[in-house]
């Protein structure tokens, strides 16, 4: 049987001065090299009364990147642009163009949703010009927002939001505006995630801090959830609805377990897997139905295979790789689209790279990194911090008893761009992921002597 190999590669790190909570690559082809980021930073007050400091003591930044990630010496980002705002609390761009235009839905910590248009090329960069914007209400924070187009329709385009009081919004994006529908109080505490199904998009998902995960009908009104769940024993911070799959959601919480679901049976999930971590976002793989990536806050970045617990298997889903060269709280996260060589070499200037297979204890291994800046390195470690000397396999390496089908039909790998930033230590990572058959020298070469 073959086995598989998974390995991570640091590409650039970018300081973004403050703090760092959302990263989203733009979906849409054409555009598809444009990454944006965004910021959050609480300012020490000054004798601003406590009206004004909900407001304006917490700034923002957003960022936004070219990216090129062919194999050079030269690190793969450009940053084009970085506009003041208030602090941001996420991203997200519209699945589908907008007057055949990219569009990035931003929350704020102003209490508004705001719409940016990608505008034309200058010089070789983008520009971002704010088309609309709506406020959820007084003394609010907007805390997450999702579109309604994660399947790529465009008709009847919506934006979901939920906010610091507990409510959820739902506004419609027409030709020149961003109305409110409908607003209802969802959750006793901040409703710190909404997000649509993909594949009926009248319905809406929440979770808040009184660990509660909702699920609400609009054709019903909201004046009560189609379901309430609490299994989940923590604040529910994170819910993606699978574009690929229908009816597969996945939610995730400060409990540090992310839950799969199938909506149409939301009294026990399909299956429970713990990461180590609060959950603070996932999202699906923009094209393989089976891979999540879980941004885990205190545990690190990591990509789960959820196949067995789609077909019906209540194990834990493995996990396929891990990111940990943040240090610091691991917040936002997102796959690119833009298409990687799968033969990329490391750089001379890079250090040697060490591959792991699959195992039954799911480890993974600590890499040996230099950032860019050369600011600074992580050793080479397992996971109960011994040093492992370079160029050596975990002893315990062996191909996977049952191994994981192709990642991608009548293909051989599978190579991924992402990117991720962290709080507290204002930096975002851009990193590839390559996930591959064993090469046969890996698969024969002799496990070192204790």
């Amino acid at each position: 049987m073959m086995g598989w190999q998974s390995r991570t590669r640091t590409l650039q790190v970018f300081d973004t001065e403050l703090s760092a909570d959302t990263v989203e690559w733009c979906p849409l082809p054409q555009w598809s090299h444009v990454l944006a980021c965004g910021t959050y930073q609480l300012q020490k007050g000054d004798d601003k009364t406590a009206e004004d400091s909900t407001a304006l003591n917490r700034i923002g930044r957003l960022y936004l990147f070219h990216c090129n990630p062919q194999p050079s010496f030269i690190p793969p980002l450009t940053e084009t642009l970085r506009i003041d705002t208030p602090a941001i609390l996420d991203l997200k761009w519209c699945h589908v163009p907008i007057s055949e235009r990219p569009l990035l839905g931003m929350a704020t910590a102003s209490g508004e949703i705001q719409l940016y248009k990608l505008m034309e090329p200058q010089q070789g960069t983008c520009g971002l010009e704010c088309e609309l914007r709506a406020e959820l209400g007084p003394d609010r924070l907007a805390l997450s927002l999702d579109w309604s187009t994660g399947r790529g329709e465009s008709s009847d385009v919506r934006v979901v939001s939920s906010d610091s009081s507990g409510s959820l919004t739902v506004l419609s994006l027409g030709e020149a505006s961003l109305t409110a529908v409908c607003q209802w109080k969802a959750h006793d505490f901040e409703a710190w995630i909404s997000a649509f199904s993909y594949w009926d998009t009248q319905i809406v998902y929440s979770g808040g801090d009184d660990c509660k995960l909702k699920g609400w009908d609009l054709r019903m009104g909201p004046s009560s959830p189609t379901f309430t769940s609490k299994r989940h024993t923590m604040g529910v911070c994170s819910i993606h609805s699978n574009p690929h799959r229908e009816h597969v959601l996945a939610t995730g919480s400060y409990d540090e377990n992310v839950l799969l679901w199938d909506g149409r049976n939301m009294k026990t999930p399909l299956n429970e897997t713990a990461v180590g971590g609060g959950v603070w976002r996932l999202k699906w793989h923009p094209s393989q139905e089976h891979l999540l990536l879980a941004a885990c806050m205190h545990n690190d970045f990591h990509i789960l295979h959820c196949q067995k617990a789609m077909e019906g298997q209540d194990a834990p889903c493995p996990v396929l790789a891990s990111y940990i060269l943040h240090n610091s709280l691991a917040y936002g996260a997102d796959w690119s689209r833009l298409p990687l060589s799968n033969t990329t070499p490391p750089s001379p200037q890079e250090p040697p790279q060490t591959s792991v297979g699959l195992t039954d204890s799911g480890g993974h291994l600590r890499i040996q990194y230099e950032s860019p800046t050369a600011s600074f390195d992580t050793s080479l470690e397992d996971d109960s911090g011994q040093y492992v000397p370079d160029h050596c396999l975990l002893p315990e390496k062996r191909s996977a008893p049952d191994p994981f089908p192709s990642p991608v039909r009548d293909t051989q790998s599978l190579s991924c761009l992402m990117a991720s930033c962290s709080f507290y230590d204002h930096m975002m990572h851009v990193w590839r992921w390559d996930w591959s058959p064993e090469e046969e020298q890996m698969t024969s070469e002799p496990a070192p002597s204790s």
